[in-house]
């Protein structure tokens, strides 16, 4: 891969279709250009544009819910609806901010009436002592907050709840929340995303259950485009 040819392009047309095969422009094997093909567990092939980190040598598979076309979203809401069933929880906790995408429909599926969402922006009438600070690798700014609406306490409180985002990574997020609702006696059953991205989260929510649907490694340049570290490849679900 020369300096010119990052093997990236923009996301435009990505997240928007399921097919039954790999697209013609797309590589079933490495060293994959552009995009990484991933299938979900009804069979369908789902492709995810690769993003170049910022490091320049590595890259990831990306997945941003709030581009994706209803037809995807609700495709990966199924199945994650069937991994978080498995939990059984009485109640769907959404994470921010794209785990919000996904948690209303999971939970609409799982027939629970409402989720409860998490956020990041303090409203006037909000506790700090419900608030946790969290950084991740897309927002890695000092100061952030993981919050809960004091009005939802009773939603939550002593009950068992499944965390719901669209990703884990870092596993920062993911933690930030246990640490959150464990202060409010929350029985934490599990964690269920779209998308296990690499396996660097196990180190920090290793004692975590996390169901994925799809997961995608960490990839490495080569002249010829990326290549998967078969290390870095989580297991599913």
């Amino acid at each position: 891969m020369t300096a010119s040819e990052s093997y990236t392009e923009p996301t435009t047309g990505y997240w928007q279709d399921l097919t039954p095969e790999i697209p013609a422009r797309f590589s079933a094997t490495p060293p994959y250009r552009f995009g990484y093909p991933v299938a979900l567990p009804c069979g369908r092939i789902l492709v995810l544009p690769l993003r170049r980190l910022p490091d320049g040598d590595r890259a990831v598979a990306s997945l941003i819910a709030n581009q994706a076309s209803n037809l995807v979203v609700g495709a990966l809401a199924d199945h994650m609806a069937t991994q978080a069933r498995a939990l059984d929880a009485a109640i769907i906790v959404g994470l921010p901010t794209l785990g919000l995408a996904f948690a209303a429909l999971v939970a609409e599926r799982l027939g629970q009436s409402r989720y409860v969402p998490l956020g990041y922006s303090r409203k006037f009438w909000y506790d700090d002592a419900l608030s946790e600070p969290v950084t991740s690798i897309t927002s890695p700014e000092a100061g952030k907050k993981l919050r809960l609406d004091p009005n939802l306490l009773p939603l939550i409180e002593g009950r068992r709840v499944v965390l719901v985002d669209d990703a884990i990574s870092t596993g920062a997020t993911a933690i930030a929340a246990i640490r959150l609702l464990q202060t409010i006696g929350a029985e934490i059953a599990g964690m269920v995303v779209a998308m296990k991205q690499t396996n660097r989260w196990e180190a920090s929510a290793a004692a975590l259950p996390v169901r994925a649907v799809y997961g995608c490694p960490l990839f490495q340049r080569s002249d010829a485009g990326w290549m998967p570290l078969i290390e870095t490849q989580p297991t599913i679900p």
